[in-house]
């Protein structure tokens, strides 16, 4: 009889701003429902790897390079995050990692808690894609409302400064 082996997994926790790593509680709150989830659920929680004041604008954070690192050398084979939104906010940059990490013919996954993710069954797959999906819709659509905004914008006369002389009292 085989025994199955624990999913080993390195965790991901991310806040934006210098002053949220240091007077904040959402680094605590993020390792603290990853510790739970993982102990539940039986997971070997081989690190948990912080960014503290990155933004998720990018892939350019030594600490989800240092997460990747850990996969990539066998350390893991599965990276938890709390929330996508911890992991990238940019639709091409989560395309990017499910393409050179999480795709079906790569050996690792992507746990995501709040989001229900699981890149090891099709249903997991299924949400992210769907997530994805509605993330590129937004981007697209606030792309769309701030051009119609800068060209309404562009109608009006905004004076920057102080009025012209002939129209002061």
């Amino acid at each position: 009889m085989r025994t199955q082996r624990r999913t080993k997994a390195v965790g991901y926790v991310r806040v934006s701003s210098e002053q949220q790593a240091t007077e904040g509680v959402s680094l605590d709150a993020q390792r603290y429902k990853m510790r739970a989830y993982c102990k539940a659920m039986d997971i070997d929680l081989i690190d948990i790897i912080a960014d503290e004041g990155y933004s998720a604008s990018n892939l350019k954070r030594p600490g989800l390079r240092a997460a990747l690192a850990m996969l990539r050398n066998g350390q893991a084979r599965t990276l938890i995050v709390v929330k996508l939104d911890r992991l990238t906010r940019c639709v091409k940059d989560l395309g990017t990692l499910c393409e050179q990490y999480f795709s079906d013919e790569k050996a690792y996954t992507l746990m995501s808690l709040s989001d229900s993710i699981d890149t090891r069954s099709a249903s997991g797959k299924l949400v992210l894609n769907v997530l994805t999906s509605v993330a590129q819709w937004e981007r697209e659509a606030i792309a769309d409302r701030t051009k119609e905004a800068m060209a309404n914008a562009s109608n009006w006369t905004v004076w920057r400064s102080s009025p012209p002389t002939s129209c002061r009292s």
